[in-house]
């Protein structure tokens, strides 16, 4: 198993930034690594998501397991092959006081090809959370 952890304080309330985070049709304005997300926001429905990836994109169709206002969304990806490489994915937002929020991006990926995978875009991938953040932080922030 292989965690992808980071995080970033915004100064922004935990409505702002759970607003922002929950307008997927306005993902593609200020998101460099999540492109677009398509679906409904509850849990158990499938999402339509485009990641930056590298100089390209990758499209993939997970499933919601949190949808918890103000506080969380995770879901969860994988190949067509159950057990082969999956990525439960997280978006939670921690209050620091009203108008300051610790936002926590990360992924655990599991799997037979999970460590090899991970080799190949791991870092690329990290990199991408980040730049996420920053972008959240700056949208939130202006």
């Amino acid at each position: 198993m292989k965690i992808l952890h980071t995080e970033i304080i915004i100064n922004a309330s935990v409505g702002k930034i759970w607003n922002i985070l929950s307008d997927f049709e306005k993902f593609p304005e200020w998101n460099p690594f999540i492109l677009s997300i398509e679906g409904k926001r509850e849990i158990g429905a499938q999402l339509k998501v485009v990641l930056k990836n590298g100089n390209g994109t990758s499209v993939f169709k997970p499933k919601v397991l949190v949808w918890d206002k103000d506080n969380a969304f995770e879901w969860l990806g994988s190949l067509p092959i159950p057990g082969i490489f999956n990525g439960q994915h997280h978006f939670k937002i921690e209050k620091i006081s009203e108008h300051q929020v610790k936002f926590i991006h990360g992924e655990q990926f599991s799997g037979l090809l999970a460590a090899l995978i991970m080799r190949q875009i791991g870092e690329a991938t990290r990199e991408g959370f980040v730049a996420m953040n920053e972008a959240l932080k700056a949208r939130a922030e202006r």
